[in-house]
């Protein structure tokens, strides 16, 4: 794992472009930082108090905000209205993720910024959307998951019940939707010169992944999107693999390598895919007994050489050391902390920089006021008013 060098840019593609955000938590910061990764000039506002997800005992804030500048701002105070002018004028996107209405209160909302910059691009980021019966329901990531339909999808063959997801997937999926949105209508912008406001709803989002598993004609998914020899799997040293036996040659190759000591394997009724799914219990079981009998190693060693898709479950650390991360060379440390941006190469090389770690609150307030050409005079009467921090 490499430390990146001083000055170094990824691939850089968003340069010149301004980003505003007032996002907390995770879906907006998730979604700026894709932005900041691929070199947009994010700044973070925040309340004077910060984000509240510094308080969580992760690193949740820390890896959603990295490549960002931290201006601390008041925005009930009157006095920040001249700070938030200059900034929407500056700004290309601006992005909010707050409860519909509360935007409005503190006078961000679109409607408010495009009166001040017309060709700005807006984007909101909530739990329900800006409208519909829900639009005021509060919630988080297992809500929309629940309303979207995910929850009631299995995660394993033999799972009476289906289990949620330890990643916040309908977050995850609404700051996917959200940056690309941003690098669409910037796109859009640079053929007719309009701005537009988004409008991301994390439901609609997580109903977007549904939507690939089964569609929405169904009530009961049952098992159709699982295979009986796809699953997870504990060893003897209690670590789990995964075995990724869809495709009819790799379960050949499985049967092959391993009938001769699990002769229960070569049974006709697993002999097709559509068999196995008619007795998929027993063949589930099967494997399960079968796997409990070697480490994990020892089965990624045997069953890699017999080209049978195969993967130990890693840890975060394990997984970011293991040698084909290395090898792809995107993980970075700053401060002493394991980096992942923007997790693509382009033209060989990464396309995500790594340029600061997450910033401590209003860390930039002073460097950004005096960018947007505020006087120090300026500045100091903001600080006394209590607009923003005090010097």
């Amino acid at each position: 794992m490499s430390k990146m060098p001083a000055g170094e840019s990824g691939w850089n593609a968003l340069r010149g472009v301004n980003v505003l955000d007032f996002t907390p938590l995770l879906p907006g910061p998730f979604a700026t930082q894709m932005l900041a990764d691929l070199g947009a000039n994010v700044v973070k506002i925040e309340p004077l108090t910060g984000d509240f997800a510094r308080t969580f005992p992760m690193e949740l804030f820390r890896m959603a905000n990295r490549n960002k500048r931290s201006l601390a701002l008041n925005m009930k105070n009157p006095a920040a209205k001249a700070v938030l002018e200059k900034l929407v004028r500056w700004a290309d996107v601006a992005v909010e993720a707050f409860r519909p209405g509360v935007a409005v209160r503190l006078g961000i909302d679109h409607a408010s910024l495009r009166k001040i910059n017309p060709r700005l691009i807006y984007c909101s980021v909530s739990g329900y959307g800006q409208d519909g019966p829900n639009r005021d329901v509060p919630g988080h990531d297992l809500n929309y998951l629940a309303a979207a339909g995910a929850m009631s999808f299995k995660g394993h063959w033999l799972d009476d019940r289906p289990y949620r997801c330890g990643l916040p997937v309908a977050d995850l999926a609404g700051s996917s939707y959200a940056a690309i949105s941003i690098l669409s209508a910037l796109l859009k912008r640079q053929r007719d010169g309009a701005g537009c406001f988004i409008d991301v709803s994390l439901a609609d989002a997580a109903m977007g992944f549904v939507s690939s598993r089964r569609g929405f004609d169904v009530d009961d998914p049952g098992r159709v999107h699982l295979f009986p020899v796809n699953d997870l799997y504990q060893c003897a040293d209690g670590k789990s693999i995964a075995l990724g036996m869809v495709e009819e040659h790799f379960w050949r190759n499985f049967r092959n390598l391993l009938g001769k000591e699990q002769p229960a394997l070569l049974d006709p009724r697993f002999d097709t895919e559509a068999s196995r799914r008619e007795h998929g219990d027993d063949v589930s079981r099967i494997l399960h007994s079968l796997i409990r009998t070697k480490t994990a190693a020892e089965w990624e060693g045997l069953l890699a050489k017999h080209d049978i898709p195969v993967q130990t479950a890693l840890t975060p650390r394990e997984a970011a050391q293991s040698p084909q991360a290395k090898a792809r060379g995107m993980f970075r440390v700053l401060d002493g902390e394991t980096h992942l941006p923007f997790p693509v190469l382009v033209d060989g090389a990464p396309a995500g920089a790594a340029k600061h770690a997450a910033p401590d609150i209003g860390q930039h307030g002073v460097e950004v006021m005096q960018e947007l050409g505020m006087s120090e005079a300026e500045i100091a009467a903001l600080q006394k008013s209590g607009a923003v921090p005090p010097g």
